[in-house]
């Protein structure tokens, strides 16, 4: 299978700059990683493929050869280059996945705690109005008893022998230099004698914490409050995560919202359509009165400026629409049927002056079998 081009494989154009090349491997080295996609071949197969090219258009010298021959260029070896991308390789990976790059021995690798995410659900009330909320989050804290160390009160981590604390090792293959993580710590670069019992020598404990979230005004559906260094604690004294509130709005008895506007569907009397009248609408801020002309048709929407949502991204704030919905009456005695009867004899008297709308849909349709 012939191989994809290099500049391809990143989505970048053949003049991008070192930064340009850096920051698309990130982005990508990120989305296929396979500790992000578990049991997914093709991520597998992507991930090293971006890898792959990313060794070869970081390199100025591996670069200029494949610019010049492609794929062929690289095929006559070359030295150098390899253990360069290596340490490339483990500083992006340190910014994505949070271990620190170690550098000149005797440093612990620092591995940044992951984020969290809890979706939390609000009635609209609360999201237009904004309030406060307490939530309990499942999540690893620092042990307190070893203070994050994983060693044993009164005692400590001892560096690690075979890498001197360096958390890698190196070795020498020929022309090449190729760095790995140390098997004998894992790439801590320092080992636990004697655990701490709370922990178990992991420096970190299973536990439920209760946060306070303030929820804006004007919040919406889909929204996220992140909530800096509330994830889970980080190892062997690194940072900890953060952890985003994924907000959900309840469905409302009356209102839909959409973005910063409200709507409603009110129900008619169809004699105050046809006569005018005055109706109590509710709001949030509380009930209004909704004017209605008379012979307004069924469906028209009315319109109550500045009666939705204030957005919790600017100052505008948005509208309340009702939709009026004539009601057909039920349960009628005989005497309201004969009154019902004679108004529509009478309005049948009138012709189409008082069905306008419908003498239009009869002629639409005529004109339909005609054609």
């Amino acid at each position: 299978m012939a191989k994809r081009d290099y500049y391809e494989v990143l989505g970048i154009s053949r003049n991008a700059t070192e930064i340009e090349i850096k920051k698309s491997f990130r982005r990508l080295a990120m989305k296929y990683h396979p500790d992000r996609n578990p049991d997914d071949e093709q991520a597998e197969i992507q991930f090293k493929e971006v890898k792959e090219a990313y060794e070869v258009l970081s390199n100025s010298q591996k670069r200029q050869a494949y610019d010049q021959f492609g794929h062929a260029g690289l095929n006559s070896g070359g030295g150098g280059g390899f253990a360069d991308f290596g340490e490339a390789f483990g500083d992006i990976f340190g910014d994505i996945f949070g271990t620190a790059s170690r550098g000149g021995g005797g440093q612990t690798r620092a591995t940044r705690g992951s984020d969290l995410r809890y979706n939390l659900e609000l009635t609209l009330e609360e999201a237009v109005h904004g309030t406060e909320i307490e939530i309990e989050v499942p999540t690893w804290v620092e042990c307190k008893k070893c203070a994050g160390s994983g060693a044993k009160k009164g005692t400590e981590p001892v560096t690690c022998t075979t890498c001197q604390g360096a958390g890698q090792v190196h070795m020498q293959q020929g022309f090449f230099a190729i760095q790995q993580t140390c098997p004998n710590c894992h790439g801590v670069g320092k080992l636990i004698k004697e655990p701490c019992p709370h922990c178990e020598g992991n420096g970190r404990v299973h536990e439920r914490k209760k946060l306070s979230v303030k929820i804006p005004a004007g919040i919406d559906n889909g929204d996220r409050i992140r909530l800096s260094g509330e994830g889970e604690a980080g190892a062997n004294g690194g940072p900890a995560g953060d952890l985003y509130v994924q907000v959900k709005i309840k469905p409302h008895s009356i209102f839909t919202r959409e973005e910063n506007n409200l709507y409603c569907e009110v129900p008619v009397c169809f004699t105050t359509l046809i006569l005018g009248g005055e109706l109590a609408v509710p709001t949030l801020d509380g009930q209004v009165t909704l004017k209605i002309p008379a012979e307004t048709q069924t469906g028209k929407v009315f319109r109550l400026r500045s009666k939705g949502v204030k957005s919790v991204r600017s100052s505008s704030i948005g509208d309340l629409l009702c939709r009026v919905n004539a009601e057909t009456p039920v349960n009628l005695t005989e005497d309201q049927k004969t009154l019902v009867k004679q108004l529509d004899d009478a309005l049948q008297q009138g012709g189409d002056k008082h069905n306008p709308q419908k003498q239009s849909w009869f002629d639409k349709v005529k004109n339909f079998f005609k054609e």
